[in-house]
């Protein structure tokens, strides 16, 4: 007994001066730094306040992840939302998107809604290509408690919910030696590798293939990644020309067709603008792994500033002699990224191609609100417009002139859902592409360290550790499905419009509410646009 007594004792006395030992250092610590804070003259709060402050800097650098997690609502996340999140990430990884209750849209608030027919289509009334399942592979939840989520993955047939040979978009059919046949509405905006990670291109490559989607490059140049999964893809061709430049920086055509002769390639688009920035890319040096300097003929591990604007042309002349010409050299369909700032310069470019007769292949109009790796605030926020309004500057103004049927009009800008999309092909865009989206679908959690090399998930990042954590024959699936599912949505909101496909999407199928309830037709829109121009004069 007085043994285990004495234990006792001894054990009591080795907690206390454990718990000393602790106290003495850790005041020796709070001395140290409290001394470190007041000698330093960088930040004045940890002068007048040492110690204390440090935990204002905590606080900030964990508080975007509490606001994400714990404050923020199902709606006020930006630049997406919870909700955004959710109904991605429920697409790819279970193909479907069923929500119970109700909608949470505030509809109180001004916007568009799709105008449901009186009778709507039935299902088998639909005209799409669904002869060839696709094989992909979805999660079933097997119990959801409130400390984890148990689920397995299972093989599945998807209806692939592709235009028919009718419906079918066709690029550069007059134009061209070997026109793009485009069957699915929604493909991939540009995505470079340098900005994206190798696991993501390659599992992007995989999926879209699998899903019958094309994929842009991004200014970035065409990698072994993209290729890999057998895809069809755009090249984008940016100010740099990244791939297909020479050692002093002019534009090869030697490379040109290299890259035109690979049967995957099936058009080029040279790079104007993009939402996000209307300026060249950026891509800091900590990305340029040896790879990507190769595939974009730079040096290694530095950083990068694409121009502005190409050297090879500075006016509508000079740029379609460099458009034609690229044409000429591969015989595939070459088209222009743009964002439209005004009504003026873009009516200026219409009025150019009814003159001269004239024409790109195709126009892609991406929206101010579009995302990037990198970029400045104030040009994110405020150059450029909305994907809504200049759509619907681009259809009105290319049917003024007479040029609409000469070009096939591209759409992108955070229409990452069925109704976003939906509501872009009804204001004249014959597709939609997603980047940001597909970002999220393969496994994007929105920490915004795209420019940092960081990336906690492994998605836009070169980083082989973290790259480790996308397991590429998991969410090239996600891609499949999450593709797949958009177009079957989109599919069944033509039906409740009584339509038998989303390629019959018009203006008279949508509608604005104003913030006085009052519902509008586009043309309405136009025509109270119209009379405000009148009272300005």
């Amino acid at each position: 007994m007085n043994s285990i007594s004495t234990f006792v004792n001894l054990g009591l006395v080795f907690i206390f001066i454990v718990c000393l030992a602790l106290i003495v250092i850790a005041g020796a610590f709070i001395v140290v730094m409290g001394r470190r804070d007041r000698l330093q003259t960088q930040h004045s709060i940890r002068i007048n306040f040492p110690i204390i402050s440090r935990i204002r800097y905590l606080s900030e650098h964990v508080s975007p992840e509490l606001r994400q997690y714990f404050f923020e609502g199902d709606h006020e996340g930006k630049p997406f939302s919870r909700l955004d999140f959710q109904f991605i990430v429920k697409a790819a990884k279970y193909a479907k998107t069923i929500i119970a209750f109700g909608s949470k849209r505030d509809f109180d608030q001004p916007g568009f809604y799709i105008r449901n027919a009186f009778f709507a289509k039935q299902i088998n009334d639909l005209e799409a290509d669904n002869e060839e399942q696709i094989h992909t592979k979805k999660y079933i939840t097997d119990k959801d408690t409130l400390f984890a989520r148990h689920e397995h993955s299972e093989e599945s047939q998807l209806k692939p919910w592709h235009y028919t040979d009718r419906d079918a978009i066709i690029v550069g059919k007059d134009t061209c030696r070997s026109p793009f046949t485009i069957k699915s509405p929604v493909a991939m905006s540009g995505m470079s590798y340098g900005a994206l990670g190798d696991h993501a291109i390659t599992a992007l490559s995989y999926g879209l293939k699998d899903a019958g989607a094309y994929m842009n490059t991004g200014e970035g140049g065409l990698s072994p990644h993209h290729l890999k999964g057998g895809a069809d893809i755009v090249v984008q061709i940016g100010p740099a020309k990244f791939g297909f430049r020479t050692l002093d920086g002019t534009f090869s055509y030697e490379e040109l067709r290299k890259k035109a002769s690979i049967p995957q390639v099936k058009a080029f688009e040279l790079k104007l603008g993009q939402g996000a920035k209307i300026r060249g890319g950026h891509i800091e040096g900590a990305k340029v792994t040896p790879e990507i300097a190769s595939i974009r003929g730079v040096e290694p591990y530095k950083t990068i500033d694409s121009p502005n604007r190409f050297e090879e042309f500075d006016d509508m002349d000079s740029m379609m002699d460099f458009l034609e010409q690229i044409r000429h050299v591969s015989g595939k369909p070459v088209g222009l990224k743009m964002v439209i700032g005004s009504e003026e310069t873009f009516e200026e470019f219409a009025a150019y191609m009814d003159r001269t007769k004239r024409y790109p292949d195709f126009i892609t109009i991406d929206g101010g609100e579009g995302g990037t790796g990198a970029t400045y605030q104030a040009m994110a926020d405020s150059v450029g417009l909305p994907i809504k309004p200049a759509l619907m500057i681009a259809q009105r103004i290319l049917k003024k002139y007479g040029v609409r049927d000469k070009v096939t009009l591209i759409a992108s800008g955070k229409l990452f859902s069925p109704d976003r999309i939906a509501i872009a092909l009804s204001m004249g865009a014959d597709v939609v592409q997603i980047a940001r989206g597909l970002m999220i679908a393969v496994g994007c959690i929105g920490a915004q360290k795209c420019h940092s090399n960081e990336c906690p998930v492994g998605v836009a990042t070169t980083n082989p550790k973290l790259q480790k954590a996308l397991v590429i024959d998991e969410k090239r699936y996600r891609v499949t499905n999450y593709i797949t599912t958009l177009r079957e949505e989109l599919f069944l909101l033509a039906a409740a419009a009584g339509l038998t496909s989303p390629r019959q999407f018009n203006e008279k199928h949508i509608v604005y509410v104003d913030q006085e309830f009052r519902v509008k037709t586009i043309d309405q829109l136009k025509e109270e646009e119209k009379a405000k121009e009148l009272l300005l004069i």
